[in-house]
């Protein structure tokens, strides 16, 4: 039996923190991108040793604003959690994505306090600061992946189950790594575009294949790569389990994801013709969480309870033959 539909206000609700968090996300990529990640100091929460900074520098009020729009989607969690525990019976998965969705806030908010207080920010060229932004990365996208469940949840989605999914689970696990992978690439070479900004796109390629070239350079290379092999990955993913469960939620989705991760390889092509400005990454940014979004959409779909299984019917008829 499937559970039943949370309210229609908390439906909106649970979407528009996904939504407000995504602007918070590509808010502080917009901090990053900028340099800006030092505007308050190595204080937090406080911003120079002030609650409200006198006299701001325009990379003050960015880092400033930051945290604001942080402190305030923080609330949202909070408020999804507790709204989604009282409002749902226990067993009710949107419990569950609630919760997981305040306890992943917490932790992103941990990981950007540890990126101001150890000093992982600004200028610093560390591979430290590299393992800062991956871990920060795969927290965001685990953060924006329990929302979306929740919302899934919320709109009368079945529960998952890994128990005999077959190929179908391990496909899904593969997509979901190969993502977390990129995404994780994906940082480390947007933290190198900034650090070391190049003046042509000859320069830039001569910056990636320098063996004297900082370390964050030369991995620069490796994210375009990982792109188109982690995209043939995920399209074919996608495209076997629409076969294996063949449900409307799971064909929807992984015809988006197709369309989108499509999309986002052009954008990175751009990114890189265009030199890596702050816009057109966030633009990519931007699409990566889409693309995210719609790989757990149909994770979720694919893995319910009640998901139609072709796969179980080719089974039953190679067994009666």
């Amino acid at each position: 039996m499937s559970p039943s539909a949370s309210s229609r206000a908390y439906r909106v609700f649970s979407w528009f923190t996904l939504a407000f968090s995504l602007l918070v996300v590509l808010w502080g990529a917009y901090v990053r991108a900028t340099g800006s990640g030092a505007g308050c100091g190595d204080h937090w929460p406080v911003c120079n040793g002030e609650v409200v900074p006198r006299a701001p520098s325009v990379q003050t009020l960015i880092e400033y604003t930051h945290r604001l729009t942080s402190g305030l989607v923080m609330v949202f969690a909070v408020v999804l959690c507790v709204w989604g525990l009282k409002a749902h019976a226990k067993g009710h998965p949107v419990r569950t994505g609630a919760v997981l969705s305040l306890v992943f806030m917490v932790t992103e908010a941990a990981l950007g306090a540890g990126l101001v207080l150890f000093k992982m920010v600004a200028d610093n060229e560390s591979i430290a600061r590299a393992w800062w932004m991956g871990a920060h990365l795969i927290n965001t996208f685990l953060l924006v992946g329990a929302m979306t469940l929740t919302c899934w949840w919320a709109g009368g989605g079945e529960r998952l189950t890994w128990r005999r999914q077959g190929l179908t689970g391990w496909l899904v696990v593969g997509s979901v790594v190969g993502l977390l992978t990129l995404g994780v690439s994906g940082a480390i070479a947007a933290l190198g575009d900034t650090l070391y900004p190049a003046t042509s796109l000859a320069e830039g390629l001569r910056q990636d294949v320098s063996p004297t070239a900082h370390i964050l350079l030369r991995l620069r290379i490796l994210h375009p790569v990982l792109a188109v092999l982690v995209g043939a990955l995920v399209v074919f993913s996608a495209g076997m389990v629409a076969r294996q469960r063949p449900s409307p939620a799971v064909r929807r989705s992984a015809m988006q994801l197709g369309m989108l991760y499509a999309l986002q390889l052009v954008a990175g092509m751009v990114n890189v013709a265009l030199l890596a400005p702050v816009w057109m990454q966030l633009v990519h940014l931007l699409l990566a969480d889409a693309v995210w979004i719609v790989l757990v959409r149909l994770s979720a779909a694919s893995l319910a309870l009640g998901a139609p299984r072709t796969d179980v019917k080719l089974k039953s008829e190679l067994s009666l033959s």
